[in-house]
């Protein structure tokens, strides 16, 4: 079996799952999952992103993306991931918006641009390029349920930053929820999401319906607490033990960062199959799930990473100290 009891479990957030699906938990998961996918098939599109939120997908490991695009879900259309390549590939996507099809997910990763529909095009129509805002407003209306998938897609992230020198977005970059303005958006934030997040919130879609969800749209299995409130180094900010240095020991709050600030259970759930999580690996949290990502101003790593160099008279460059005339590991 694909996807067992224990595994259906880990990704849906833990011991909850029991209690929400407890049909699916008795009469074997992969049959109820493999049922649920036929009916419910999934449109993935890809805008203004860097495709880490699809890496990440394809990083999940129990179980296997082979098993989670075969017998979990039913991915009709993904551009990185499909077989299929121009007219054959779009057609999917034409069918969809032509036969008015109410019966898919539909995900969408990256922010949309508004200012020129050229800032990102999918495919071409009767030899027209197609903008990505085009086919997310179409599919958007027939869509049984629509998932911003990453920060860029649910609150615009870096593709959605202003130009420090314009004070303007140059691409008008703007998320999922403001394209799609009449119906509720399930965000799954993160830069990148975790797979879980991303696995289990389709398989909840599929089997049960919407998620409960927080204030922004995240499903409150993943988001539900703080960073802080589950964080590995949490005895030491209840010690008072602060970290004065990168690799020192102690709470990294004085470094920037942001786990008082973020909601997921990353520290819980880990990255790379449990292997660490961002604060256990001495890296402090970046806030990549929250709304304001990547700018907090004041708070925050980069902020803190730049001070850093300025008091030592140099500009910090990917990891590298340049002084006057020098460069310093």
């Amino acid at each position: 079996m694909a996807l067992n009891r224990r595994e259906f479990l880990k990704i849906m957030g833990g011991t909850t799952a029991a209690f929400a699906f407890p049909g699916v938990l008795l009469q074997g998961c992969k049959k109820a999952l493999q049922e649920a996918s036929a009916r419910t098939p999934v449109i993935w599109l890809q805008a203004q992103s860097c495709s880490g939120c699809s890496v990440s997908l394809l990083n999940k490991i129990n179980p296997d993306i082979v098993s989670v695009i075969t017998e979990v879900i039913s991915l009709n259309y993904h551009q990185t991931l499909m077989a299929g390549t121009g007219s054959t590939a779009i057609d999917v996507l034409e069918e969809a918006v032509k036969k008015q099809r109410k019966d898919f997910i539909l995900i969408v990763e990256g922010s949309i641009p508004t200012k020129d529909d050229y800032y990102c095009t999918i495919g071409e129509v009767d030899g027209k390029h197609v903008s990505a805002k085009e086919w997310v407003e179409e599919l958007g209306k027939n869509a049984v349920a629509v998932v911003s998938a990453g920060t860029c897609a649910a609150y615009g992230g870096i593709p959605g930053g202003k130009s420090m020198t314009t004070g303007v977005n140059p691409t008008g970059a703007v998320p999922v929820s403001e394209i799609i303005k009449d119906r509720l958006i399930v965000n799954i934030p993160g830069c990148p999401p975790h797979p879980d997040w991303m696995v289990g919130t389709l398989v909840h879609l599929l089997l049960k319906g919407m998620p409960e969800l927080d204030e922004y749209n995240r499903p409150k299995m993943y988001f539900g607490q703080t960073v802080h409130d589950r964080c590995e180094l949490l005895n030491y900010y209840k010690r008072g033990v602060f970290a004065k240095e990168w690799g020192d020991k102690g709470c990294l709050y004085n470094l920037g960062c942001l786990g008082m600030d973020s909601g997921c259970d990353i520290p819980v759930r880990k990255w790379n199959n449990g292997a660490s999580s961002c604060t256990e690996s001495g890296a402090g949290c970046i806030g990549c799930t929250e709304k304001v990502f990547p700018d907090y101003g004041k708070r925050g790593i980069f902020y803190h990473l730049h001070g850093s160099s300025q008091e030592k008279g140099g500009t910090a460059i990917s990891g590298i100290v340049k002084q006057k005339g020098n460069l310093e590991a």
